[in-house]
């Protein structure tokens, strides 16, 4: 199950709601709908200067790396964006707990065409939300649109390992997720990225390690804690989840499923 949700093309029905939230922080930590916690988000932005800069947060789920963003890096401000209002509720709870909510906002937003101005950000950030989006040509054309000139794209997403049929495997484990994936190679990913503008685009297979870290949360999910999540969303969910995760462990070590970092520039001119 892939985290922090957004669309710019797909779904309209809320698909994570406050069980799914539950779940997902009671699996990855507080905040995160998504694995790696921050320093998997470290690594996704690894070099780039955040010093006065406006970011954004596509896909920015229960505000937990939005937040973190805002108070490990010397950004002006940054605001998270998400389709899903009980998410955003959600984030904005935690940013007035955090104290932070001078320097974030949250932003809800129906699918299709991203909310913002030309040029509204120096930095776009995601975390594994772009796979709800089949359309990856229109959503590339979007980030381009909305970075200023010399803006950075960073972003980690689930990717195929090639485009086409998904294979026998990959079907159950979609079938077993059902959630709005539209997974793509990241062949497509460079070539979306790169028909809308962008320079120095660049991929990072994260297979090897999200593999070794799945098998991990399903051990987890299966034994050490499967007491304290069921006592969180009940036994049924967490039965339903064991269910998914045996489905992605199977991708993940064919190397069929491939999470991966993305990097894009947007030239001076």
């Amino acid at each position: 199950m892939a985290g922090e949700g957004i669309a710019a093309s797909g779904f309209h029905e809320p698909e994570y709601d406050e069980t799914a939230i539950r779940f997902l922080e009671a699996l990855w930590g507080e905040g995160y709908l998504s694995p790696g916690g921050p320093d998997e988000v470290r690594r996704i932005v690894e070099g780039i200067d955040f010093a006065g800069k406006h970011v954004l947060d596509i896909g920015c789920g229960s505000g937990g790396i939005t937040l973190f963003l805002a108070g490990e890096y010397p950004l002006s401000r940054i605001t998270g964006f998400d389709v899903e209002q009980p998410v955003i509720d959600a984030a904005r709870r935690r940013a007035v707990e955090e104290g932070l909510e001078q320097r974030c906002d949250f932003v809800r937003g129906d699918p299709g065409p991203l909310p913002f101005d030309d040029g509204s950000f120096d930095v776009v950030f995601s975390k594994d939300a772009l796979i709800h989006v089949a359309d990856k040509e229109a959503l590339f054309a979007e980030v381009f649109r909305i970075l200023r000139p010399g803006g950075v794209f960073a972003a980690s997403d689930w990717l195929t390992s090639h485009d086409g049929e998904p294979s026998t495997d990959m079907k159950a484990y979609l079938a077993a997720e059902g959630l709005s994936f539209g997974m793509a190679s990241p062949q497509r990913y460079e070539a979306a990225m790169q028909a809308a503008g962008f320079t120095g685009v660049s991929t990072v297979n994260r297979n090897p390690w999200y593999r070794e870290v799945a098998r991990g949360e399903l051990g987890r999910l299966a034994g050490s804690e499967r007491e304290r999540i069921s006592a969180i969303v009940g036994a049924d969910y967490v039965d339903k989840n064991i269910r998914t995760w045996t489905a992605m462990q199977k991708v993940l070590d064919s190397g069929e499923h491939c999470p991966t970092h993305l990097r894009g520039f947007r030239p001076e001119n």
